[in-house]
């Protein structure tokens, strides 16, 4: 295994490489794939080539010193997996020109240092500064999801400050295009979706015309005990929307026809919705209808 000496999260520039190791010895260590240059002028180890805060540091490397990490590399960072993606994003004053190469984005603006803040001893904007940017370029499922992600990283008693923050950054942006949509994915977000795949149910329910549901809604026992927990609800409807992700579901498909047994039982109309469903929406949202048909609240298509 190469080491590159003075690297940070196994990168380093190439000519810093080729002086400590030289030219020939990297060439063949190029050749061999224990190194590898994903840009030109950036030397990364090889078996590092799928840490996303290694490709985050050669892209930064590679845009120059007055880079920062932005949009979706900055909200990944940041804790957002909805955000996730293969491209390195980064975003450099208008005042520097470097253009986009293959699997590293870069953006053109202008942006306040007090925005920068260092994660993993790299600059990446700020979670507000990178959730104003998300709400309004990156596609509305992934930029409500990022904000759901945000808020549930914070405190309760910081989440007012935190939207009043964004929603101040959205009023004063320079470019206009998106800001409307921005502002109302604001007004949706919530620190209490389990997953992004929870948040893309809840717009898109949102989006055909439902009323809002609760999120995380407690169904509770005489009591009081908490006896379950429906990922959306419309409790004066007695109607529940339940994500089956995969991961989480698999392997419990009798625990949940039991549960929904019981939740029929006390008078609640149980759907269920998986990840395929969200790609191709109609059939669950006509069960939905037909749901709110049922208890007198006709949703037109």
């Amino acid at each position: 295994m190469y080491q590159i000496t003075g690297a940070l999260h196994g990168v380093a520039a190439r000519a810093d490489v080729a002086q400590a190791m030289g030219e020939r010895r990297l060439q063949t260590a190029l050749r061999q794939g224990a190194l590898l240059q994903p840009w030109r002028g950036v030397i990364m180890r090889g078996d590092m080539a799928s840490d996303p805060i290694s490709r985050a540091t050669a892209g930064l490397l590679a845009a120059g010193p007055d880079a920062v990490l932005s949009r979706n590399t900055a909200a990944s960072i940041h804790g957002c997996t909805a955000a996730d993606c293969a491209e390195v994003h980064v975003t450099v004053p208008y005042s520097k020109w470097v253009r986009s190469k293959r699997g590293l984005i870069v953006h053109h603006d202008r942006f306040d240092s007090a925005d920068v803040v260092r994660r993993h001893d790299l600059p990446v904007l700020s979670l507000p500064a990178t959730i104003t940017e998300m709400l309004c370029t990156a596609p509305r499922w992934v930029a409500l999801a990022c904000l759901d992600q945000a808020l549930a990283s914070l405190p309760g008693g910081e989440i007012g400050e935190f939207r009043t923050d964004v929603d101040q950054r959205l009023a004063m942006r320079d470019e206009r295009k998106g800001v409307s949509a921005a502002q109302a994915l604001l007004f949706m977000g919530t620190n209490k979706a389990e997953s992004p795949w929870e948040s893309r149910l809840r717009l898109t329910v949102i989006d055909a015309g439902f009323p809002w549901p609760e999120p995380q809604y407690e169904i509770r026992t005489l009591s009081g005990r908490r006896l379950y927990v429906l990922d959306l609800a419309w409790p004066d409807l007695r109607i529940g929307l339940e994500y089956d992700g995969f991961e989480a579901h698999e392997e419990r498909a009798e625990y949940d026809a039991e549960r929904d047994r019981r939740m029929t039982e006390r008078g609640w109309l149980m759907i269920r919705v998986r990840k395929d469903d969200l790609a191709d929406s109609a059939s669950f949202l006509a069960q939905l209808r037909t749901a709110f048909a049922r208890r007198g609240h006709a949703i037109s298509a």
